[in-house]
């Protein structure tokens, strides 16, 4: 699926459309059934908090205007929300884990079933979790420290200089946050395919981009631009669908608090929702796989393992390296 040399940022593009191409059953297969999980509890949820929520409703209809009927919607809202997310971040875990073990195969010519792919990622399932906790935790602290100067003076001096300097540092906090995640971004295929721990993973992504930090961010803003924009292609005709069939209109959503949002609204949108979602799985998934063995070509001659692997023979590395 991919010359066995130094990638270019095009090269891991068409790497992962290429796999997605030669295993579409397997791929698309994957993508399709967790998307249509996912999005069936967060159709669900959204459905039955604005339509079947009490509190919402007597805050809708104005009848009420208690702090405990606001902090139920509130709480209720929260615990809709997050369970949802939840079950999408499980989703995307699962597929991201099964889409890293066939683009690893796929670069050895090598074909794979849903099964073999579910067998060889289930042991790592939980630690992969973990992973996807740990470092966003991690950007978030950083922004706390960055605040958290500014939020004592405020409290115990100046609140004017406390809120510059409470600005100043969640600016200083979040480029740090976010050159650390771009740093760790790799360590998702570093635990899946070199079956480490997570703090190994981590040290190993660190590793691995140290150097190239650029090129890295370059190429994980590509896969996020992508799947924006098929996202937004496939949203469009599915909205348009949703209000013409919606009987409350546009589905409550574009009316204000003051509607309900329409099953067939969210039905719909959410039909929309699962076919992005089966394109940009994979898509992503294979770009950091991809991304992550480009990286170990450059700095380890990892080409030369994966020729002698998918038995390709009269093999020479590249000399080209970073």
């Amino acid at each position: 699926m991919i010359p066995l040399r130094p990638l270019s940022v095009a090269e891991i593009l068409e790497g992962s459309i290429a796999t997605m191409r030669a295993h579409s059953r397997t791929v698309l297969g994957i993508s399709l059934g967790l998307a249509v999980v996912t999005e069936t509890v967060s159709t669900l949820v959204t459905g039955f908090f604005f339509n079947s929520n009490p509190s919402l409703d007597k805050l809708r209809d104005g009848t009420t205007t208690k702090v405990s009927d606001v902090l139920k919607a509130f709480g209720d809202s929260v615990a809709g929300s997050g369970s949802a997310s939840l079950i999408s971040m499980l989703g995307q875990i699962i597929a991201t884990a099964m889409l890293t073990m066939i683009v690893s195969r796929s670069v050895l010519g090598r074909s794979v079933t849903a099964g073999e792919a579910w067998r060889d990622s289930r042991p790592r399932l939980v630690r992969m979790l973990g992973l996807t906790l740990l470092i966003p935790l991690i950007g978030l602290a950083i922004v706390g420290l960055g605040v958290m100067p500014g939020v004592l003076l405020a409290l115990f001096g100046s609140a004017n200089a406390g809120a510059g300097l409470a600005f100043l540092g969640g600016t200083a906090g979040g480029c740090v946050a976010i050159w650390l995640t771009i740093s760790l971004s790799l360590s998702s295929p570093a635990l899946m395919l070199e079956k480490q721990g997570v703090f190994a993973s981590i040290a190993r992504s660190y590793k691995l981009v140290r150097g190239s930090w650029w090129r890295v961010f370059g190429v994980q803003l590509l896969a996020i631009l992508m799947a924006f924009i098929i996202t937004s292609i496939v949203s469009i005709p599915f909205t348009v669908i949703a209000q013409i069939v919606s009987s409350d209109n546009t589905g409550g959503l574009l009316a204000g608090a003051g509607s309900h949002i329409g099953w067939a609204f969210l039905i719909v949108i959410g039909v929309g929702a699962v076919v992005g979602t089966m394109f940009t799985f994979p898509l992503s998934a294979g770009m950091a796989a991809l991304l992550y063995m480009d990286q170990r070509i450059r700095r380890e001659g990892l080409d030369i393992e994966l020729a002698r692997a998918a038995g390709v023979d009269g093999y020479a590395a590249s000399p080209s390296r970073e």
